[in-house]
């Protein structure tokens, strides 16, 4: 009899015996694995966190206790365990449930997530309001070592350990490895520290020492630091220790009972920040996943037996692969050009930069405010940074982006994949806000291309303009067209025109993505008789005022397409153009994403909900335009 069917509150797992839970474990990597081969998804780090989400849930009381998840993508275990196995073949479809922790999907999912780095934070905050509200539920977080490398969970563990409030992080180490010698003994002195016999004589002890009259201050000073010198020495985790946390660890991730006793120890025995440090192995469970973790970090859909996708591969290039080899072959004849990325070389194609120039390509880890004011250092000494972020991740660094980069006016130039609507990772991580922040910055010029052609010229022409420039690009295929091998410059701020006829009475304007859904749509509102000017505005700063100004004045109907927020975006600073030129009777349709956040689906899917497709141009034109 399967027991994971049966699982529809934590509360189920509670009276579980050990076999059973064992047993449990097994169910959920075989529901993981198989739901992930169909629907793609984060498998690797989920497979991972296996026992520890058992073990979460079987000694905390969720929801009253609460589980900080980082990132989320590893966190599908504890969407099984927490009434969501019969909605599981929905995860990251459109309308079911969501591939990170989602606070409106479940009363179980304590803070919603998707950027790395703030679980700590979010859960000191969630500390803080339990005591002042006199409550006395658990924290708990839990930060994979990817995540610790961000700013953040070094502020909020700074912030945590001087606060001295019960919580307990726990950090999810699937790099570094225990050596046996360490492994028994750091084991054997984690459960020392939580017996409450031993933290009761190390605190009389320091009564006695410091009652001795004149001198007992000093003496226990002095025992102090010869103790933490010992400790540092010892004991890993002195670094967490200085802090203020209790370190415990590292241990097995996947022991579950030890696990168990752990917890139980932690949460009965313990009232200050604790750290539990535990090392797990990414894919456990699923040999492909395990020999290569960072493929089945994130996946699209595979076959089980084989591990590999059976998703068609394209003759057509990403974007990325575009960007990835037009930097390579300007690298090759200018030697002051550098790579940054923020711990995402494959996602964003400089893994092969990485390759070919290894001395000029730098992982950062995430930590996306440092490598956007590394890049400006590098900039600020006659180099040219390309950092390569995706759109979403961007969002991070946006004060560095001004202070840093644009106020200086340093020859910064960011690269920003995945701009758009990213599909089936839903709202945290669609890019759609980087035209409206960035065209808000003074000195920045930000481009999108129509097509992959462009991407090539665009980045070549980024290292000729001299400031900060930003370039978007959406996630996976291009267009098709031909890639003309020859660098040439695109002048800064000048749109093109790519259809037109001398009695047009309609202008289709487009921007990146957006551009060739305009193209289309006026070839077929031209069978129907109803001609359309169609631009591809290129920058969406500086506009080519000129261009746009001759182009749009006479007509009939502006219809403005972008995929990106409408607030504030590329059709707003068109209408400012047009309002401020005293143009301000011709009707404007503009075409993008609202002001909301968008959920997950296919992209298709997403384009269509958001009206992003040549049926809605034409409908739009017809249900708009009335000729004479």
């Amino acid at each position: 009899m399967n027991i994971l069917p049966g699982i529809k509150s934590p509360a189920d797992i509670k009276t579980l015996s050990l076999d059973q839970l064992n047993v449990l474990a097994s169910e959920l990597r075989k529901t993981i694995i198989d739901t992930v081969s169909h629907n793609g998804g984060h498998l690797a780090p989920s497979l991972g966190t296996i026992e520890l989400s058992i073990a979460l849930h079987k000694v905390f009381n969720c929801p009253q206790d609460k589980i900080v998840w980082d990132v989320g993508h590893q966190a599908y275990a504890h969407k099984l365990l927490t009434g969501r196995y019969d909605r599981f073949s929905t995860l990251r479809k459109k309308d079911g449930i969501t591939g990170f922790p989602n606070r409106s999907e479940s009363e179980y999912d304590a803070f919603g997530v998707g950027h790395a780095s703030t679980s700590i934070s979010a859960a000191l905050g969630m500390a803080v309001a339990r005591d002042l509200n006199g409550e006395l539920s658990n924290i708990v977080s839990i930060i994979g070592d990817g995540a610790l490398t961000g700013g953040e969970a070094f502020e909020g563990l700074n912030n945590a350990g001087i606060s001295k409030r019960k919580m307990i992080v726990i950090l999810n180490d699937n790099e570094m490895s225990i050596s046996p010698n360490v492994g028994g003994m750091s084991e054997y002195l984690s459960l020392i520290r939580l017996d409450e016999k031993y933290r009761r004589a190390k605190e009389d002890v320091s009564k006695i020492i410091k009652s001795i009259p004149k001198i007992g201050e000093s003496v226990w000073k002095t025992a102090s630091y010869l103790k933490n010198g010992v400790v540092n020495t010892l004991v890993p985790g002195a670094f967490f220790e200085a802090l203020g946390f209790t370190y415990i660890g590292p241990l097995d991730g996947h022991d579950l009972p030890n696990l168990i006793t752990i917890l139980e120890k932690v949460k009965f025995n313990m009232n200050g920040p604790v750290l539990i440090h535990l090392h797990t192995k990414k894919g456990l469970g699923y040999l492909p996943a395990e020999t290569r973790p960072a493929s089945f970090h994130g996946v699209g859909k595979f076959d089980v037996l084989t591990g590999k996708t059976t998703s068609k591969p394209s003759s057509i290039p990403s974007y990325t692969s575009v960007f990835s080899e037009a930097l390579i072959d300007l690298a090759k004849e200018n030697n002051d050009i550098v790579a940054i990325t923020a711990a995402m070389p494959s996602g964003t194609g400089l893994d092969k930069f990485g390759v070919q120039y290894p001395q000029r390509c730098f992982d950062v880890g995430i930590a996306e405010e440092h490598a956007v004011t590394f890049a400006a250092g590098l900039a600020s000494m006659g180099k040219t940074p390309f950092v390569a972020i995706y759109s979403t991740f961007m969002q991070r660094a946006y004060d560095q982006v001004i202070h840093d980069v644009a106020l200086q006016k340093l020859p910064v130039v960011f690269c920003l994949d995945r701009a758009g609507l990213v599909g089936e990772d839903g709202p945290t991580h669609h890019g759609v806000f980087d035209m409206a922040f960035m065209r808000a910055i003074p000195n920045m010029v930000a481009m999108a291309p129509k097509d992959e052609n462009e991407l090539r010229q665009m980045i070549y022409s980024a290292t000729q303009y001299n400031t900060p420039c930003a370039i978007r690009y959406p996630r996976g295929t291009a267009v098709g067209v031909d890639i003309q091998k020859e660098f040439s410059l695109i002048p800064m701020g000048t749109a093109e025109v790519l259809r037109e006829t001398p009695h047009d009475e309609v202008a289709i304007v487009g921007i990146g993505s957006t551009v060739n859904i305009g193209v289309k749509a006026s070839k077929l509102l031209a069978e129907d008789g109803v001609n359309c000017t169609v631009i591809n505005a290129r920058f969406i700063k500086p506009l080519d005022q000129k261009l746009l100004i001759s182009k749009i004045k006479e007509k009939k109907l502006l219809i403005i397409i972008e995929e990106g927020t409408l607030v504030a975006g590329f059709s707003s600073a068109v209408s400012e153009l047009l309002y401020e030129e005293g143009i301000i009777d011709i009707p404007i349709k503009k075409i993008g994403l609202p002001d909301e956040f968008i959920e997950q689906g296919t992209r298709q899917e997403l384009l269509d909900l958001c009206g992003l497709t040549v049926e809605n141009v034409i409908n739009t034109v017809k249900k708009n335009y009335h000729k004479k």
